[in-house]
């Protein structure tokens, strides 16, 4: 089981939470969250990494906005958490990862950022500002900075059936991300990652997941 760490950012502080492997950690990676919030789901999303092996850092990134708000999967929530990540800016959200990422860097540990939706973005940015190996999941709002190079490996995720990230977008991450690995899942919506919410699609979320694990194994030793 986890437990919540505060993290001091430049924009304030946040709670995050943490997991940590039984044995010798074979790195660390943050975990940036979507438009609902820190939900559950990535607290458990940190549970699995460190039963994989690795540190997981979560920071709650509304915290800045609202400290503990968590958000309804639902449209509502959706609209009330674009209303909030526009609020909160990406560069607070990064500045809250490089926080986290610091913290995890001083005790010892390579790290990676691991994100979905507009935490893909984030991890994006990750990769671009931090230089930082990160894996983005079905984020929509990579395109204005996808001619940003990436200092660090780049893996990318995305569903067929995502109308917010159409095939065009897509061959944008490929046209200017040529080294990045960009994966597309047949039967996959947005948010096919989240369990057990109704666009969690299995079989493309354990192949996903299984491409991630090998990339933070890979880049992270």
């Amino acid at each position: 089981m986890g437990d919540w760490q505060t993290l001091y950012t430049p924009c304030g502080a946040v709670q995050a939470w943490l997991a940590k492997p039984d044995g010798a950690p074979r790195g660390a990676v943050v975990v940036a969250h979507e438009i609902f919030g820190l939900l559950p789901h990535y607290q458990h999303v940190c549970e699995r990494l460190a039963q994989a092996g690795f540190i997981a850092l979560a920071p709650a990134y509304f915290d800045l906005i609202e400290p503990g708000l968590v958000l309804p999967t639902d449209q509502a929530g959706a609209d009330r958490g674009r209303s909030i990540v526009n609020q909160l800016g990406l560069d607070c959200g990064l500045d809250a990862t490089d926080t986290a990422a610091q913290l995890l860097a001083c005790e010892g540990h390579k790290v990676g950022v691991l994100g979905f939706s507009w935490g893909g973005t984030v991890a994006l940015l990750a990769a671009t500002r931090l230089s930082l190996p990160a894996v983005s999941y079905y984020a929509t709002r990579n395109p204005p900075f996808l001619d940003e190079p990436a200092g660090a490996p780049l893996m990318l995720h995305f569903g067929t059936l995502d109308a917010a990230i159409p095939p065009a977008a897509i061959d944008l991450h490929r046209q200017k991300q040529p080294q990045a690995q960009v994966f597309v899942y047949a039967d996959a919506d947005h948010a096919f990652n989240r369990d057990p919410d109704p666009p969690h699609q299995p079989d493309a979320a354990a192949l996903a997941w299984r491409r991630t694990l090998d990339f933070f194994t890979e880049h992270l030793r």
